[in-house]
């Protein structure tokens, strides 16, 4: 039998394609009662843990529950790798011992006990208003100052130019001196 290379690459690319192919019933089976087949939908995000901003792709079920998280090929920072910390995402939202409710202890207290969000932000609201007017400076020997150096500021690693400027301008409002972020630290 005469063989030409080119009959030969033929042949075998046939014959590895046969290969790849499924196993008739067997391989559908299992395909139906694959997970996945349900609708996922997909949101592209920013990993929360470093200042470098690396690309996510979100998937959620249904409900709204994360179910996977990758690396997002698409974005310029990462090109679809992702670091462990990255990687583990998804437990943000899934690990059962997430606090989810406002949890508060008094001072010199011993238990946890729950509260509402309205009490908590009204809560913060009063702290900051009084730490401010407790360490509010005005003058700085002749100098005007107009500054309080009881607060401070430090901005998250995945804030986005538009969440800085806001901070910026909202810590500035508040005369807040010592206003940093999480990417020069």
């Amino acid at each position: 039998m005469d063989l030409s290379r080119r009959d030969f690459l033929k042949v075998g690319s046939v014959a590895a394609a046969s290969l790849l192919l499924p196993a008739g019933s067997a391989a559908a089976a299992s395909a139906a009662t694959f997970p996945l087949h349900k609708r996922v939908g997909e949101a592209a995000s920013i990993c929360p843990y470093c200042s470098v901003g690396c690309g996510l792709i979100v998937a959620t079920d249904a409900q709204g529950r994360i179910v996977n998280t990758e690396g997002d090929p698409d974005n310029i920072h990462n090109r679809g790798a992702l670091d462990p910390k990255g990687v583990s995402v998804t437990q943000l939202n899934t690990d059962p011992k997430r606090a989810t409710k406002v949890l508060y202890r008094a001072p010199n207290g011993d238990k946890w006990e729950e509260k509402s969000w309205d009490w908590a932000i009204g809560e913060i609201a009063k702290r900051v208003k009084s730490t401010r007017d407790a360490t509010f400076k005005e003058k700085d020997g002749e100098a005007t100052v107009n500054r309080t150096e009881g607060i401070a500021w430090v901005g998250g690693a995945s804030n986005t130019n538009e969440d800085c400027y806001l901070a910026a301008k909202f810590s500035r409002a508040l005369g807040i001196a010592y206003l940093e972020h999480q990417a020069r630290i």
